[in-house]
C-alpha cells in the first residue's frame, strides 16, 4: 500500500493515517463502492472489497469506540460479534478489547437471541425510538444496552449525544446508505472513509447515501492507493463545520 496524496509515501502506518484528530467527538463513515457508485455487489458489499479495504475496515474498528449500524446492514452482511484481535491491544490502551455494536432500529425486526445480542465481549447496543413495539424493546433491553432516542423515528442527533454520554465519541458508522444518508442530512458526518474498487456494477444497487437529499461539502484530506483500489478520506470543509 503507498499513500499518493497529500503525499507519496510507501507502505504508510496505517493506525497513524486514519488517527483521530484530537477529543473531540468525531463522526466516521466507512464504505466501500464500485467506480460507478454502487455500494454493493449481488446485495452484500464484500464483493467490492479487496485485501487492503479489509485492512482498513479492521483498523478502523481498532481505533473506534463504538461501531453503528443500520438494522438492514447488520442482517444482509450477517453481524456477529466483534472478535478480539492481537494486534489491537496498542490501539485500545485503556479501552475494552474490541468496541460495541450498536445497531439503529426503528422496529427491532431482528433475532435477539443471535451471538450478537447474547454473547457480545462488548455490550451489544440497541438503538430505537419510542414507536418500537413495547414487547419487542422490554426483550431487546434483557439482552442488550437499549437506547430509545425520538418518537416516532431514531432521533440520531440525540442518538449520538447518548452514545457520547457513554463515553463512546470516536464514532464509526459502517452503513448502510439510508443511515448514512439520515446522518448526512443531519449534518453529522465529520469524515467519510471510502474505498473506491475498480469495478462498473451497474444495476440497482444504491449509492453510500440512500435517502433525503443533502449537500454537504468536504476536503479531501488522504489517498492510499493498493491493487487499483483507491482509499479516500474526506473531511467535512471548515464552512460545514461552523455551520
Amino acid at each position: 500500500m503507498r499513500r499518493i496524496y497529500p503525499d507519496i509515501q510507501d507502505n504508510p502506518d496505517i493506525a497513524q493515517a486514519y488517527a483521530y484528530p484530537g477529543d473531540r467527538p468525531w463522526l466516521r463513515v466507512n464504505m466501500v463502492a464500485s467506480a460507478d457508485g454502487a455500494a454493493w455487489l449481488k446485495g452484500r458489499s464484500r464483493g467490492l472489497s479487496s485485501k487492503g479495504d479489509r485492512r482498513i475496515f479492521q483498523t478502523l474498528r481498532g481505533l473506534a469506540d463504538v461501531i453503528v449500524a443500520g438494522a438492514a446492514t447488520v442482517r444482509t452482511e450477517g453481524y456477529g460479534p466483534v472478535p478480539p484481535r492481537d494486534w489491537w491491544a496498542e490501539l485500545r490502551e485503556g479501552r475494552p478489547e474490541v468496541p460495541p455494536i450498536a445497531v439503529i432500529t426503528r422496529g427491532l425486526g431482528f433475532d435477539l437471541d443471535a451471538e450478537l445480542f447474547t454473547d457480545a465481549p462488548s455490550r451489544t447496543i440497541v438503538i430505537t425510538c419510542e414507536a418500537a413495539p413495547r414487547e419487542r424493546r422490554k426483550a431487546a433491553a434483557r439482552h442488550c444496552d437499549l437506547v430509545v432516542a425520538g418518537d416516532d423515528e431514531v432521533d440520531l442527533p440525540l442518538a449520538m449525544a447518548e452514545l457520547h454520554q457513554r463515553g463512546l465519541t470516536r464514532v464509526l458508522c459502517e452503513g448502510g446508505p439510508r443511515v448514512n444518508a439520515q446522518l448526512s442530512a443531519c449534518r453529522l458526518i465529520d469524515e467519510l472513509c471510502l474505498s473506491i474498487s475498480p469495478m462498473l456494477v451497474g444495476g440497482g444497487a444504491a449509492r453510500i447515501l440512500n435517502g433525503e437529499p443533502a449537500e454537504v461539502s468536504l476536503d479531501l484530506s488522504q489517498v492510499l492507493e493498493e491493487e487499483g483500489v483507491l482509499f479516500c478520506t474526506y473531511t467535512g470543509s471548515t464552512d460545514e463545520r461552523a455551520h
